[in-house]
């Protein structure tokens, strides 16, 4: 019997990669043309990544104390940056074509368009990565000032320092990444894995981010915070638009759809990278330094040139968009605008290269930073009184954005609610999501989130109120059963999915199902706290600004899961748990916490004494004590949220007993499937 379903599912899997390629050949779409385009969009980048170059070469030099390590790693190094930066664009752009802008069979087998597009991604994903292989010795070669014939000359001692420096390490984790999206794009054939490939060609930027000089220098939080919006609206919005521009040559189907879902992508994707680039900007580089000097002239021409495309894409919102929804035949204006936004485009990301590759201007003031100003990249006055915790604020932009943005979405939908049927929503709900979202900004924004890097109990206390309160409060909004009600069908045809659909798909996947079993999300967050503390990890990657901001995430998305299982009004994929097996978990959780707290309170030695010695606070020098303290408090909130959670729990279970309950008569049980609709 085995034996035969394997042989079924390979003839279908046969039948299906026959289908593809038959009717790829059967239309004119010059599937082999986009890597010319590739290619030739990454030489124009290229190019001018490396003649300008040549401005600030010397100053950079001058300025590192480094030898001149020859021309084939001056001008190498920013013509293949250039070339691999187009190639990522079109790999994320490529993907969120498959992924957004075109529909899949009803089979859930990709159709044509989405398979060329993610061949494509495919493609350049590969050239990404050889780009990558090859600037890893390159810009050993840079930071070392010696030439490419000395470092293959002995390469032991320069790969020993490929896990030292930063930028080699950086290619060299883009280089493995890169080849990873590259299989997975040539292994794929159904629709429900181009989102997965689209997170990890997004997550192939990532490494590039983290280097530079926004992860270093004052206030490097903000600005690595600030480029990693910017590289990721960029990658949307000028891949999205190659993309659209190779489906277009190649005869694409649904262009009228995908370009007015592109056109609102492009939108916001253009906010953002705007937004993002200010921020960059303005941490970096004194006002007045923007008319003086080569970084001040490279970044006022990125500026143009970014307004220009803005333009063209407003100009392409206005004529083209309109054109193809009258005609979806009728190209011709999109294909004008669109070149020349593209072309526009590369000379732009040539500009981001040079741009990179220049020193920013020295600081007008030259006081020698103290230790924690080196290592966070901002000041602390004093220790963490009350009136600090309360008013001293740096608002976070990865999770205060996200609280902002979740609070006035949730808003808006219940506004819509009202207005459409005059469906009553109970304001419980609301006030439960905003509360979450209100204590999720104070807990990364306030002097909470500005002391937390640098104090234990500050910092345990934080977490504690991402992984309990934050959680448990928003599961009690109930926000994807507002979604459901509120998202209308807006594609011309059942066929095409939107955000309805993804949002069923993404309910119903493995990893949601299994994720949310009772038990496995009690692991995930409790076995959290005592891995990450107690295995070491806090200890040992304390001072790294990105496992801190991955912490935050980890706990509050592991908190999510917990709190929407057991104590969540929004259906779970699977059967939802009796009201004794909700009771059981939340109170061995708690106790299980509790037993966390106390072995902190009662440890021999304090954790990450190494590095909170090295930031030289001048006060606060009993390690001991503060972290006896982060022990009591974050026990405390962990126990006022744990009985809210049972309670709610309680009172959760009632409701299902008695489901004419005012409160819940006109929302759907808890056990009812999040459908598509």
């Amino acid at each position: 019997m085995d034996v035969k379903v394997c042989r079924s599912q390979l003839a279908e899997y046969g039948r299906r990669v026959l289908m593809v390629s038959v009717n790829t050949e059967s239309r004119p779409r010059g599937r082999r043309r986009y890597a010319a385009y590739i290619l030739a969009w990454g030489v124009v980048a290229g190019a001018t990544a490396a003649a300008l170059t040549q401005l600030s070469t010397s100053e950079a030099l001058l300025l590192l104390g480094l030898p001149d390590p020859g021309p084939l790693t001056l001008y190498g190094l920013p013509a293949l940056t250039g070339l691999g930066e187009v190639s990522a664009i079109v790999m994320v752009g490529s993907l969120l074509l498959a992924t957004v802008l075109v529909p899949p069979q009803r089979s859930g087998v990709l159709d044509v368009d989405g398979y060329l597009a993610v061949r494509t991604a495919g493609f350049a994903a590969m050239v990404w990565a050889v780009c990558a292989a090859l600037l890893v010795p390159l810009s050993l070669s840079d930071s070392s000032g010696q030439s490419l014939s000395v470092v293959f000359a002995d390469p032991g001692p320069f790969l020993s320092a490929v896990a030292d420096l930063d930028v080699p390490r950086a290619w060299a984790w883009t280089t493995v990444l890169s080849i990873v999206v590259a299989i997975s794009c040539r292994m794929t054939l159904r629709y429900r894995w181009t989102p997965i490939l689209l997170v990890l060609a997004v997550g192939a930027l990532m490494p590039r981010a983290l280097s530079g000089h926004s992860a270093s220098g004052g206030s490097h939080d903000i600005a690595t915070n600030s480029l990693v919006f910017h590289l990721v609206a960029a990658a949307l919005w000028m891949g999205g638009l190659v993309a659209l521009m190779l489906h277009v040559r190649r005869g694409g189907d649904h262009m009228d759809v995908a370009v007015r879902r592109f056109s609102n992508v492009a939108l916001w994707a253009f906010v953002i990278m705007a937004a993002s680039g200010i921020i960059n900007a303005a941490v970096r580089v004194p006002l007045a330094s923007l008319l003086t000097g080569t970084y001040g002239l490279l970044l006022l021409t990125k500026v143009a040139a970014l307004i220009l495309v803005g333009l063209a894409g407003w100009r392409q919102r206005r004529t083209a968009v309109k054109a193809l929804q009258t005609d979806p035949h009728d190209r011709r204006e999109f294909m004008r605008l669109a070149v020349t936004e593209i072309v526009v485009l590369a000379l732009t990301i040539g500009i981001a290269v040079a741009l990179g590759r220049t020193p920013p201007p020295a600081p007008t003031s030259r006081s020698t930073p103290s230790a924690v100003e080196e290592k966070l990249g901002y000041t602390l006055d004093g220790p963490p009184t009350f009136a600090r915790l309360a008013f001293d604020w740096r608002f976070d932009l990865f999770f205060g954005t996200a609280a902002v943005l979740l609070g006035v979405c949730y808003l808006l939908g219940v506004r819509r609610l009202h207005r459409r049927g005059g469906q009553r929503w109970p304001w419980g709900r609301t006030a439960s999501w905003l509360t979450g979202c209100i204590v999720l900004v104070i807990a990364t924004s306030s002097g909470i989130g500005r002391f937390a890097p640098a104090v234990f109990s500050v910092h345990i206390a934080a977490i504690t109120a991402l992984a309990f309160v934050v959680p448990m409060a928003l599961t009690l909004g109930a926000p994807l059963t507002l979604t459901r009600s509120v998202l209308e069908a807006r594609d011309k045809a059942a066929e095409i999915p939107g955000i309805r659909h993804w949002l069923h798909d993404l309910h119903r996947s493995a990893l949601v199902r299994f994720c949310t079993r009772p038990t496995i999300a009690w692991i995930l967050l409790i076995a959290g706290f005592y891995g990450y503390y107690l295995g070491g990890w806090y200890e040992s990657m304390s001072g790294s600004h990105v496992v801190h901001v991955l912490a935050n995430g980890y706990f509050l998305i592991s908190g999510f899961l917990f709190f929407w299982t057991l104590t969540g009004v929004d259906p779970t994929p699977g059967p939802a748990p009796t009201m004794l097996t909700r009771l059981l978990l939340i109170s061995s959780a708690l106790c299980a916490y509790v037993g966390f707290a106390f072995v902190l309170f009662n440890a021999d030695s304090p954790l990450a004494v190494q590095y909170f010695t090295s930031l030289q606070r001048g006060w606060i020098d009993d390690l001991a004590s503060d972290q006896q303290l982060g022990a009591l408090v974050s026990a405390t909130i962990a126990f006022l949220a744990f009985t809210s959670a049972a309670l709610g729990a309680y009172t959760l279970g009632r409701a299902k007993n008695h489901p004419g309950d005012a409160t819940t008569s006109t929302l759907p049980p808890r056990s009812a499937p999040l459908t598509a609709g």
